[in-house]
């Protein structure tokens, strides 16, 4: 009998994957959601990104000296500044970034010489203190929550202790350590639990990425990384069906072929570490066409349609953005959201899309029956996509 119900449950799971690929396939075959009720946080301080990069130079080259004394901190710093000023992305770029962690940023380099342990302990502080703020006067719970995030991990985590502590009987899902595209993947979890019956969904991200700093490393490729990422926190909810707010048509993702190494998310020592490689923004621009046309068809429509679209392609740099509306042969006005999150606030990992999102609903150019293709990268290399519509 235990045999049969092993065969009888496989049976089954293979049924379900089966629908669900048909789901994803099919126009309207999708359970009807849509995404509603934004609300973003800054972090506490921010700081003006010429200062910013000022900043990181100075704090490397303190950093090396204090490993060497040999080392002359003014000479080392000159030289650090002029690697910036080649590689990194400017105030033209990035006009400023958000960071959780004083007044001053000397309370990053404390920080710095702290591990990993340190820093998860002040990432749970600040995740905590979030949660509480956001949900302060929330009288209606959610059936369920999901928590995102990349920059700290501890169990219970901030979005248990929220609902321990208002006695809800939420559930609570955690998407972790995707980087910057994990938005889309939690759209899809949130689809699967509508379409078992849940009335509301709320996705909260928490990026404190500023927590991961690390003065000791001034490899060209994490002077870019220092010079991108800032902090974001941003909430909201999906609900069953179609109403004001970005209704979502389809759902896609592709993992790009030998493509592992060319980005990595890995907790260290000294916190996380990115690595990323010259040649992603090529291997992005090679691949984004046929997936775009992949996602398109997936809503029932075909590549005509992205003309009239407004795309919100995740800004992990500006060669990103470049890249795609060079492929797709975008306008600038399709990629003008993007453009305006990274240069506000920099990447903020998993909540820079999201924060695109907020903008297109805000807009009133942005007329309703506005198709928005959401597209978004990380580790893997991972390609991950949403087609969207707004509804006012």
């Amino acid at each position: 009998m235990r045999a049969f119900a092993r065969y009888a449950l496989r049976k089954r799971v293979i049924a379900g994957s089966a629908r669900g690929r048909g789901a994803c396939t099919r126009r309207g075959a999708m359970p009807a959601i849509t995404i509603t009720r934004f609300a973003s946080a800054r972090p506490r301080h921010e700081l003006d990104q010429d200062r910013a990069l000022a900043w990181i130079a100075n704090a490397h080259a303190r950093a090396d000296a204090a490993r060497d004394p040999r080392v002359d901190v003014t000479d080392r710093e000159r030289r650090i500044a002029r690697l910036i000023e080649r590689t990194a992305c400017g105030p033209e770029r990035i006009a400023r970034r958000g960071h959780s962690l004083g007044d001053h940023p000397d309370a990053l380099v404390e920080l710095a010489t702290q591990g990993s342990e340190a820093r998860t302990r002040r990432f749970c502080e600040l995740a905590d203190a979030y949660f509480r703020d956001a949900y302060s006067a929330e009288t209606d719970a959610p059936d369920d929550l999901i928590h995102v995030t990349c920059t700290g991990y501890a169990s219970p985590s901030a979005a248990q202790k929220l609902v321990a502590s208002r006695g809800w009987w939420t559930r609570v899902t955690h998407a972790y350590h995707m980087g910057c595209y994990a938005a889309i993947p939690a759209l899809h979890v949130a689809s699967g639990f509508i379409a078992n019956g849940s009335r509301r969904v709320d996705i909260a991200h928490t990026e404190l990425c500023t927590l991961h700093f690390d003065p000791g490393n001034s490899a060209l490729d994490q002077l870019v990384v220092q010079s991108l990422f800032g902090d974001g926190y941003i909430r909201y909810a999906a609900v069953p069906g179609d109403r004001g707010g970005l209704v979502v048509r389809a759902l896609h993702e592709q993992l790009l072929a030998d493509s592992d190494g060319c980005m990595t998310w890995i907790t260290g020592d000294r916190g996380n570490r990115m690595t990323l490689a010259r040649d992603v923004p090529a291997r992005i621009a090679s691949a984004v066409r046929g997936f775009v046309i992949a996602l398109l068809s997936r809503g029932g429509l075909g590549v005509a349609a992205l003309k009239q679209a407004i795309v919100a392609v995740h800004p992990g740099g500006p060669k990103i953005v470049d890249a795609v509306k060079g492929t797709l042969e975008l306008d600038d006005s399709q990629v003008a959201h993007s453009r305006g999150v990274l240069h506000d606030y920099g990447n903020m990992s998993s909540a820079t899309v999201p924060h695109i999102w907020m903008r297109v609903l805000d807009d009133p150019r942005a007329a309703p029956a506005t198709l928005v293709v959401s597209l978004a990268f990380g580790p893997g290399l991972t390609v991950s996509g949403a087609l969207l519509e707004k509804r006012p």
